[in-house]
């Protein structure tokens, strides 16, 4: 089987995982998630026209021609019903977000007037139907206010709360185990050993589906023995997804691949045309009266793991979630240096991002060998590379995907 593209690969994946069940969450855990089901207004919000600003309710007749004084016979708080209606001639004092009383079509600005007794002059023309807000502007009984495959964020929470949804339908999340497998690698808990390699892939894959949300379980490392690495795979696949880092190339002692066949695992592809990540598998398994597992095979070295996680993993893990955006924003950048690249596999490049007064600059963090984990601890970003490129210039414009679930920056950055 030849190597499978990113693009064709991402294709494969997203076409062979499924989307959860429904599932009931408290409001307050909503948040992230994705709404499983419609939801509708359960009242007209606001309930009657109310006023936007303080001021003065008025009649626009009255008010047609400024300045002109009128009788104010009335004071509306917020919360309170008016007691009179307003006649020819007349006003009421209002606050923001009271009802308005019968008779009146315009709320005046508390600025636009001056008060001498109980006689309100109005000093500016208003429009008429100026500063109320109708009833029902913001939700109308029985309608979609939110659709499913909303994602919940802090204003759509409060949409939420508004239609007192304590109850929220979203879509559940998948469950995910991690394994790593080799002999060569040493445990968080294990005594220091200079021969072995400490285990980051694992915590690393663990961190990154946190980051989405998940918490992911830990199987620990797999010895490179065919009895531990089916025990564990076959655990691993009692989740939705699981997720098993390095033995996919195709060393003497890489006993990953056969054991999958034996395990009855449906290989989608074993390969991508990228870097770093070139040696990634994909495959699904039936289980019995459930949907699909899937299983991805990440390769060993803790970069190319976390590559391969950004590009097809966490896409998979959202698409599960109900997700309609499944991938890291993007960016265009200026490259700062020249950079080398083969033909043949996309390639990603660790960068950080400055910002000048001509946009963003990306610069590598440096070495970019996929066994040095620096780099992604430095960066801001991949910097994406076609795969027919033969390398770039400095001062070339590139696309950089963006690593960090909330952007911030230093400053607010509002300046015209």
């Amino acid at each position: 089987m030849s190597d499978f593209s990113v693009m064709q690969a991402q294709a494969s994946i997203l076409e062979h995982v499924f989307t959860s069940q429904m599932e009931l969450v408290p409001l307050h855990d909503a948040l992230g998630r994705v709404l499983a089901e419609d939801v509708k207004a359960n009242r007209n919000h606001p309930p009657y026209d109310v006023s936007a600003m303080d001021g003065y309710a008025v009649r626009f007749a009255d008010v047609a021609q400024v300045p002109v004084e009128l009788k104010v016979v009335d004071d509306i708080r917020a919360g309170q019903m008016p007691q009179l209606e307003v006649q020819q001639g007349q006003a009421a004092r209002i606050m923001t977000g009271a009802p308005t009383p019968v008779g009146i079509d315009t709320v005046v600005r508390v600025e636009d007037t001056a008060l001498d007794g109980d006689v309100v002059s109005i000093l500016s023309q208003p429009k008429q139907g100026d500063n109320i807000r109708p009833l029902g502007e913001n939700l109308k009984t029985g309608e979609v206010v939110l659709s499913k495959g909303t994602a919940i964020t802090p204003g759509v929470l409060a949409i939420l709360a508004m239609v007192k949804q304590k109850q929220v339908p979203v879509f559940a999340k998948p469950t995910v185990a991690i394994l790593s497998t080799g002999d060569e690698l040493e445990a968080i808990d294990d005594p220091i050993d200079d021969n072995k390699i400490p285990n980051a892939n694992s915590h690393a894959l663990y961190a990154q589906c946190k980051s989405l949300g998940i918490e992911a379980t830990l199987l620990g490392i797999a010895q490179d023995n065919e009895e531990d690495l089916r025990a564990k795979l076959a655990l691993g696949l009692e989740y939705d997804v699981l997720l098993a880092s390095g033995g996919v190339s195709v060393g003497h002692h890489d006993f990953v691949r056969p054991t999958l066949d034996a395990l009855g695992i449906i290989m989608h592809f074993w390969r991508v045309a990228m870097r770093p990540g070139h040696p990634l598998a994909f495959g699904t398994v039936k289980r019995k009266g459930e949907k699909n597992a899937a299983v991805f095979g990440l390769p060993g070295n803790p970069v190319a793991s976390m590559v391969c996680f950004e590009q097809f993993v966490a896409p998979a893990l959202r698409q599960m979630m109900g997700h309609k955006k499944l991938y890291r924003r993007t960016l265009n950048a200026r490259l700062s240096h020249d950079l080398q690249a083969a033909s043949g596999r996309t390639l990603f490049v660790r960068v950080t991002l400055s910002r000048e007064t001509d946009g963003y600059v990306a610069t590598s963090t440096g070495e970019q060998g996929s066994g040095v984990l620096m780099s992604m601890a430095l960066a801001d970003g991949f910097l994406v590379v076609p795969a027919d490129s033969a390398g770039l210039s400095a001062g070339d414009r590139v696309t950089v995907q963006l690593l960090q679930d909330m952007d911030f920056q230093n400053d607010a950055g509002l300046e015209a």
